[in-house]
């Protein structure tokens, strides 16, 4: 199997070499100086960073939880960095594949200003919070309007440098949430905190720290020269996962850490699936609502990123 890998792994390279040999001797100039030979097929290699945030059951806004911009707290944001490797074709349609290293965090104590009758006091009560790292691999398509829809050859000017595009794509990552419990951070999922595991919850199995996004977005590109370029990109990540934030149902019996769980991790489990137990209220009742297992996790990012070109040929002499 990996022999058949590495073959096609190697003809594949090969391919696009022939093709932007090929594709050179015919090309035309590049469009905005007469330096370089544009190729219908670039490779790019780049960089990315920018900030990301995520839209769970913890935290939230005013009111009525929410999706997407209505449950958003910009304040939650953390940092980002990544890294892509790419091709385009004819500036129309391009396919990348991306490393994102994140995090993602949110806290019920954001909203302590909400009226004490609002509907999101309750979320505020519960007393919860995580934060966890976000490893990513991703595939992901681009579709640039201003060339795929619009022939520029016919046209009395040049293209223009920048180039806005929609994109999707699926993507693979790995989360581990963690709560902060006297100045330390507890791993989570070892604990079952809404029973997952556990004889007397046969309906709630462990869930799996790997997971599934899709990736939509939209971004802009600008081609500062030749060989790099800039773009500014947001994308959005629904998930296959209620988890990212350890919380999805209910409450169950504290009885059930007794009969499941020793030492640490019982000690960290009875003060951690439940904040309201010791810190605000009396602890919660076995089967009152903890989180929203209708709707899945979700995560985002607004990135910055820089690419350098791979295909445009320099004319001789120049």
């Amino acid at each position: 199997m990996f022999s058949s890998i590495n073959k096609l792994t190697v003809g594949s390279i090969c391919m696009i070499g022939t093709l932007l040999l090929t594709n050179s001797a015919s090309a035309q100039y590049y469009f905005y100086n007469d330096k370089y030979y544009d190729s219908p097929l670039l490779l790019e290699l780049g960089a990315t960073v920018g900030a990301m945030n995520s839209l769970t059951d913890i935290g939230g806004s005013k009111g009525n939880g929410g999706k997407f911009i209505k449950d958003l707290n910009l304040v939650n944001s953390e940092f980002v960095a990544g890294a892509y490797f790419g091709a385009m074709y004819k500036d129309a349609v391009g396919l990348r594949v991306e490393a994102n290293f994140g995090r993602v965090s949110a806290y019920d104590s954001v909203l302590s200003n909400v009226p004490i009758t609002d509907i999101s006091r309750a979320r505020y009560n519960r007393n919860l919070s995580f934060r966890s790292n976000i490893i990513e691999l991703a595939l992901v398509a681009e579709l640039h309007p201003f060339f795929a829809f619009i022939d520029w050859t016919t046209k009395e000017f040049d293209p223009p440098r920048f180039s806005p595009y929609v994109l999707a794509g699926i993507a693979f990552f790995n989360f581990n949430p963690q709560a902060k419990l006297n100045n330390r951070w507890v791993d989570l999922r070892p604990l079952s905190t809404e029973g997952q595991g556990f004889p007397e919850y046969p309906n709630r199995q462990p869930y799996k720290k790997n997971a599934i996004s899709v990736p939509l977005g939209a971004g802009i590109k600008y081609d500062l020269s030749a060989n790099f370029n800039l773009r500014a990109e947001i994308m959005y990540r629904p998930t296959n996962t209620d988890y990212l934030d350890d919380v999805s149902k209910t409450y169950i019996d504290e009885q059930a850490f007794y009969n499941n769980l020793t030492g640490a991790n019982l000690n960290n489990a009875l003060a951690l699936h439940d904040r309201q137990r010791g810190e605000y209220l009396p602890q919660s009742e076995p089967g009152k609502k903890r989180g929203n297992s209708k709707d899945k996790d979700q995560y985002f990012s607004f990135n910055i990123k820089a690419g350098f070109l791979l295909g445009r040929l320099k004319r001789r002499g120049q």
